[in-house]
């Protein structure tokens, strides 16, 4: 248990953590979007998907339980995520309690300077989409069960969409930076695969962010009825 505690609380502890939670997180992002892309196939179709996530693991789980288990440790890792990121930005301080006069962002990316930043908009984003399509506390058109119908009824208020593909380019950013880091980790950081690692990340995150994004602007383009 001491050598646990150790790594918990050590520097490559808190990477290790990091990079986990993040797997998990990117696995169930891309789960999300081949889920919320069934829209396309119209409402019966995806209101019986998401009927099937309600009533998935019968019998072994009551009605309901095991989706729940699912947002637990999605929570979890969310907040573990955080607690790990937040660990090492405070590491990072420690290391220059005095910042840089100038500093030229030559050796950094834009994705990764706006991690922090992107982090915290994305938590906002997800109590908010809870709320919104999950609980139905801010949706006021919200039907229980009828989760096509509250989808369209949320996108169609513009200020919704908007704050969404907000959101949705923030996660663009992270993914992009996280990827690229993933991949300098496992030993893909020096010519020619540079530039191959770059790309691949760049390619995943936009293919991901317009995948999320292609729903609000169907709705409010009038696709989605």
């Amino acid at each position: 248990m001491p050598r646990v505690v150790a790594l918990w609380r050590s520097l490559i502890g808190q990477k290790i953590l990091m990079a986990i939670t993040g797997l998990v997180l990117f696995l169930f992002v891309i789960g999300h979007l081949f889920g919320n892309l069934k829209v396309f196939e119209g409402a019966e179709r995806f209101n019986a998907y998401a009927q099937g996530l309600r009533t998935a693991g019968a019998p072994l789980f009551a009605r309901g339980e095991l989706l729940w288990v699912v947002r637990l440790v999605l929570l979890g890792s969310v907040g573990v995520h955080a607690w790990a990121a937040a660990a090492l930005t405070g590491v990072s301080w420690r290391a220059r309690p005095v910042a840089y006069r100038r500093l030229d962002p030559v050796a950094t990316t834009y994705a990764a300077r706006t991690m922090r930043v992107g982090g915290v908009l994305l938590a906002l984003f997800i109590v908010f989409h809870l709320l919104d399509l999950t609980f139905g506390r801010v949706n006021p058109a919200f039907e229980p069960g009828n989760v096509y119908h509250n989808l369209v009824a949320s996108f169609q208020v513009w200020p919704t969409s908007a704050a969404y593909i907000v959101a949705m380019l923030a996660l663009g950013l992270h993914l992009y930076h996280g990827l690229w880091s993933a991949l300098q980790t496992l030993g893909l950081n020096r010519p020619p695969t540079e530039r191959w690692r770059r790309s691949a990340a760049g390619l995943v995150a936009l293919v991901i962010t317009g995948g999320y994004i292609a729903v609000p602007v169907a709705v409010l383009a009038g696709v989605l009825r």
